[in-house]
């Protein structure tokens, strides 16, 4: 499973670092300053849990016995996936609807957390 997240992580974090540049230099002119702070949140949001994957990639080899990590990885890509792409779906097309996507992902951040923070209680 560790090495499962590290890719996902890894990759995801390129994504992240790759939609930003293009996010700065496409979209800058393209969208207005509103929607690019939209995408940008995003960005933000998709960086911080891909980096939140490669811990639980290290977590996942240390707490070999929680079913909880895995879990809390998952509901983070599922976070990522929902939160930041439908913030992305929504600043390039406009589509406001898209906006109704958004809470989903960040619940799955929030549940996910959650989860890791049980696990870590659970692990005392």
């Amino acid at each position: 499973m560790a090495r499962t997240f590290l890719f996902l992580g890894s990759t995801l974090a390129f994504l992240s670092v790759a939609l930003g540049a293009f996010g700065a230099h496409a979209l800058k002119s393209r969208i207005s300053s509103d929607m690019l702070s939209v995408y940008e949140t995003g960005v933000h949001y998709h960086m911080v849990h891909a980096l939140a994957l490669i811990l639980i990639a290290i977590l996942s080899d240390k707490m070999r016995y929680s079913s909880l990590v895995p879990w809390s990885g998952w509901l983070l890509l599922i976070g990522i996936v929902l939160f930041s792409g439908s913030l992305y779906a929504l600043s390039i097309t406009g589509i406001r609807t898209l906006g109704i996507i958004t809470p989903f992902g960040g619940m799955a951040f929030l549940i996910g957390w959650a989860l890791l923070a049980l696990a870590a209680l659970r692990s005392l």
